[in-house]
């Protein structure tokens, strides 16, 4: 049975598996819970290769970055898709340089997670993830623009967090001693003044939670998904 026609189609940028994963279920199974039994918007996914991304982040291609992800643009708008979604925190830091020839509109997942932090009244928020999203200015700049200050870990604690995240967390592999780290990391922040953590890589969820985290976390896999959802369906933000 096909969705009813007020419900836009899904578009889901993919790159790494695992967060790309977790995005798709939150929209499946909470679509089940806000529409009914089994019920959800059309989804599409589309994702390169994670080692062809890769490659081009590792010599700093931001560009080749950004023309993959139009590639998968332009897959999904003849798919049918209505607007697009990219569960991958790092490669946001490329949507800038094409989203002028996207085919279709996008939900920025930096501006969907500080909705979320306004609407539960942090102020000062603490970053993690991958090497290359702590050292752009994809959500310093975003949140600044909100009126949200940012702290990000330093230069050891990100080295750590990235080998923690491409070395277990985008193969599924979530490790005790890693939770370990990240709750000590998280602990500064909190001493530091943070009021809430972002949990910036769409892998983090995997390890980390509202359960184990010194701080609370803005999950943005999961807010992303639920943006969407609330977007395809005509629901309030």
């Amino acid at each position: 049975m096909n969705p009813p026609a007020s419900h836009e189609h899904i578009g889901i940028v993919a790159c790494s598996a695992e967060g790309a994963a977790l995005c798709y279920r939150t929209i499946c199974h909470e679509g089940a819970r806000l529409l009914g039994p089994y019920e959800h918007p059309e989804l599409s996914m589309h994702s390169h290769s994670l080692a062809d991304y890769m490659r081009c982040i590792d010599v700093d291609d931001w560009h080749g970055v950004g023309e993959l992800m139009l590639s998968s643009a332009h897959k999904l708008a003849s798919a049918g898709a209505d607007f697009l979604i990219c569960p991958d925190n790092t490669i946001h830091q490329a949507l800038a340089l094409v989203q002028a020839r996207s085919p279709l509109p996008w939900l920025h997942i930096a501006d969907v997670a500080a909705a979320e932090a306004l609407a539960r009244g942090y102020q000062r928020i603490g970053l993690t993830g991958t090497r290359w999203m702590l050292d752009s200015e994809v959500y310093p700049e975003r949140f600044a623009a909100h009126g949200l200050a940012t702290v990000r870990p330093g230069l050891a604690a990100r080295i750590e967090i990235n080998r923690i995240i491409m070395d277990e967390l985008v193969s599924g592999e979530c490790k005790p001693a890693a939770v370990a780290y990240f709750q000590k990391v998280i602990t500064r922040m909190k001493d530091g003044g943070c009021d809430a953590v972002l949990l910036g890589c769409t892998e983090i969820p995997l390890l980390m939670n509202n359960g184990n985290s010194p701080l609370p976390t803005l999950d943005t896999t999961r807010l992303l998904a639920r943006a969407a959802l609330r977007h395809a369906t005509g629901q309030p933000a």
